[in-house]
């Protein structure tokens, strides 16, 4: 016969997880504790001098926080948990270097539960903020020790290129534990627009063998293209010889420093806005936004319902995006530079009104043991001069470059 303290434990189990399906705020405690964390850990930091310089220690450093027998706000959040946060005042500096005030970047991601982004990669979590201008993406431990890796000399080249870069924004890395589960959360600046709807997009390597849209892929609502897709619909990009010249400055400067890094398999995403297509759409739905327009104070005022304690800052935070809101409304086809820093208009000529998005994403894959394996597997199967995606880093950028060149007008 079990002993009393046994039962006890096992109803106790039973009414957590009943608890976690019917009740969490955010639809699921990761959500909730990775919000409740946000807010901790830049309240906290708020409270913290700024280094005068980041020291090697810093690049090492971490925070952690456990929770047990969490009582308050227990409808939203589960009742034991662990919040870590990686290099605080390393990714503090970066958010400052990319243009992002933490009382912002708080309210982005814990004012409102982030949006699970069902298009995405089939496994972890992709995740972005209710408003649009950050990603949060699950990644496994060893991404975890690769950008520990990097952060270093990543650091530098930022200070070095004064932020100008097509690189992912790095701007925060935590892990949740919920129920002796750990995940592994990076966030990054969204690379697309929080207000312009992209209507294509691709992901393009440099390689054209098996670097096609599945069937599958296709039929999404917005299919994720490859480099033979980009071919066969000769697919351009219209921008002026100065944004183009711009643009491969900073490809090159980035790709050197993903070769000094030994980083490969990379790609560069690119989205489309159709600017005439969103004229026709805004059009249409002109009547359901000034409805939507009428709802949106009440939905601020909701700021608390996650039992946030409200920012230590006087001037009132209002998200990344959220400043836009008390300039001049936009048009289609327009864009704060501040916000959408991947942004490019295309040129005036252009035989298409445009808005392109362009920046490297997937960028911590080190050439290790196991491309070395993938190259040699596919260097038999395709013949050693085969365009194939796993190359050595040097002729992977080399490579690389040298299509992106390519798809400008």
């Amino acid at each position: 016969m079990s002993s009393p303290g046994a039962s006890k434990r096992k109803t106790k189990k039973k009414h957590f997880v009943q608890q976690k399906v019917e009740v969490f705020r955010a639809g699921e405690p990761v959500m909730s504790v990775l919000m409740w964390g946000v807010n901790h850990s830049i309240n906290d930091l708020s409270q913290v001098p700024v280094p005068v310089m980041l020291l090697p220690d810093n690049f090492k450093a971490s925070s952690k926080i456990k929770v047990c027998n969490h009582l308050f706000n227990k409808e939203n959040l589960p009742g034991q948990f662990k919040f870590k946060e990686y290099c605080p005042q390393v990714f503090r500096n970066l958010r400052e270097r990319f243009g992002i005030e933490d009382q912002d970047y708080r309210v982005s991601l814990a004012r409102s539960p982030p949006l699970r982004d069902d298009e995405g990669p089939s496994e972890g979590l992709l995740l972005t903020s209710y408003d649009r201008t950050l990603v949060v993406k699950e990644i496994s431990s060893e991404e975890v020790e690769e950008m520990h890796n990097i952060l270093s000399e990543y650091h530098q080249h930022i200070v070095t290129c004064h932020g100008s870069t097509l690189l992912p924004q790095f701007l925060a890395m935590y892990r949740v534990t919920v129920e002796s589960e750990d995940t592994y959360l990076l966030v990054m600046r969204n690379m697309f627009s929080h207000r312009l709807h992209v209507h294509r997009k691709y992901d393009l390597k440099g390689s054209l063998v098996s670097r096609q849209a599945s069937f599958k892929e296709k039929v999404k609502e917005l299919p994720t293209y490859k480099d033979v897709d980009f071919r066969n619909k000769m697919q351009k990009v219209y921008v002026s010889d100065e944004e183009k010249e711009k643009l491969m400055d900073k490809l090159n400067r980035d790709t050197e420093f993903l070769v000094h890094m030994r980083m490969m398999d990379y790609s560069l995403l690119l989205g489309v806005h159709d600017v005439e297509r969103a004229e026709r759409e805004e059009e249409e739905g002109d009547e359901e936004e000034e409805e939507e327009e009428m709802e949106l104070p009440y939905e601020e005022e909701e700021e608390d319902e996650n039992g946030l304690a409200p920012a230590p800052d006087s001037t009132s935070p209002q998200g990344i995006a959220g400043y836009m809101n008390s300039f001049k409304p936009m048009g289609p086809g327009e864009f704060d530079p501040y916000v959408d820093v991947y942004a490019v208009q295309s040129s005036v000529g252009a035989s298409q009104r445009e808005v392109y998005f362009m920046g490297l994403i997937d960028v911590l894959t080190q050439y290790d043991t196991k491309k070395k394996a993938a190259h040699a597997a596919k260097a038999v199967k395709h013949g050693a001069g085969a365009e194939i995606s796993t190359v050595h880093p040097e002729q992977y950028a080399k490579r690389f470059r040298e299509f992106i060149t390519k798809i400008f007008a």
